[in-house]
C-alpha cells in the first residue's frame, strides 16, 4: 500500500518532467532498486526548476512593501524595542518555510485564539502551500495601551500554490504585543508575542494627495481549513 502512494504521489511530477523527456531515467532508477524518497526530491527538484520563478514586487511598486526611510541602523537590537519584534516576525515566517509549524504557532500569544489552537489544525492553514517566504519591513512605533505595547510590522508574503507550482505574493501586517515591566508579570508576557496577522493598511494618505489604490490583499488561508 505504501509503495501505491508513493507511486502516485510521483505521478505528477514524471508528468512535469516528461516535457524534455527525464521522467525516463527516474523510471530507470526505480526499477533498478533506487530509493523512492530520493527519486522523488530529485524529480520534484527538475520540476521546480522548470516552473515560473519567484519575482516579489520590489518596494515602493505596487504589491511591494513601503519604502522604509530610514534603514535600521547595525549592531545589537533591545528584544524589547520594535526593532526586536520585528525579529520576531522575521522568525516566525523563517519557521513557516522550514515547515516547523508547531514552533511557529509557539510565537504567538498563547491565550490568544490561533495560539491556543491544536497544532493539526494551525499546520493545516499552510498545507495548501508549497513553499512559504517572506520580505519583512520596518515596525511602526511602539503604542502604548492598558500596560502593554503594540507594534505592527509589514510583511511581503510569497511561495508557491502546492496544487500547481503557481506562484503567488500578498502584503500583510502582523500586530505584536508584549506586556511592560510592570508588578507581577511574568518573563513570557514581557516577550514579544504575535497578536493578529491581517491584510496590510497603507498609511492614510492626506486628503488632495492623488495616490493610487492598493492592491488587493490575498489572505494566507483562503482555500484552505476553515477555523475551528
Amino acid at each position: 500500500m505504501r509503495a501505491g502512494i508513493r507511486t502516485a504521489i510521483l505521478l505528477p511530477l514524471l508528468l512535469v518532467a516528461a516535457c524534455d523527456g527525464r521522467e525516463e531515467s527516474a523510471i530507470d532508477n526505480l526499477a533498478n532498486g533506487a530509493n523512492s524518497t530520493q527519486v522523488e526530491n530529485n524529480v520534484r527538484a527538475e520540476a521546480m526548476a522548470l516552473m515560473e520563478p519567484l519575482n516579489p514586487p520590489a518596494p515602493g511598486t505596487p504589491g511591494g512593501l513601503p519604502v522604509d526611510p530610514a534603514p535600521l541602523a547595525e549592531g545589537s537590537i533591545d528584544p524589547d524595542s520594535a526593532e526586536g519584534a520585528a525579529q520576531v516576525v522575521q522568525g516566525y515566517y523563517g519557521l513557516l518555510e522550514e515547515k516547523r509549524f508547531e514552533d511557529a504557532q509557539d510565537l504567538w500569544d498563547p491565550e490568544g485564539a490561533i495560539g491556543a489552537q491544536d497544532d493539526a489544525h494551525f499546520e493545516a492553514r499552510f498545507r495548501g502551500f508549497g513553499e512559504i517566504h517572506a520580505n519583512i519591513g520596518a515596525p511602526s512605533d511602539p503604542e502604548g495601551a492598558a500596560g502593554s505595547s503594540y507594534v505592527t510590522v509589514p510583511v511581503q508574503v510569497y511561495g508557491r500554490i502546492k496544487t500547481n507550482g503557481k506562484p503567488f505574493y500578498t502584503l500583510r501586517q502582523v500586530l505584536l504585543r508584549r506586556v511592560n515591566d510592570v508588578p507581577g508579570s511574568t518573563e513570557t508576557q514581557r516577550r514579544w508575542h504575535i497578536e493578529s496577522i491581517a491584510a496590510y493598511v497603507p498609511p492614510k494618505v492626506p486628503a488632495g494627495d492623488n495616490a493610487a489604490e492598493p492592491p488587493k490583499a490575498i489572505s494566507m488561508t483562503d482555500g484552505m481549513a476553515d477555523k475551528p
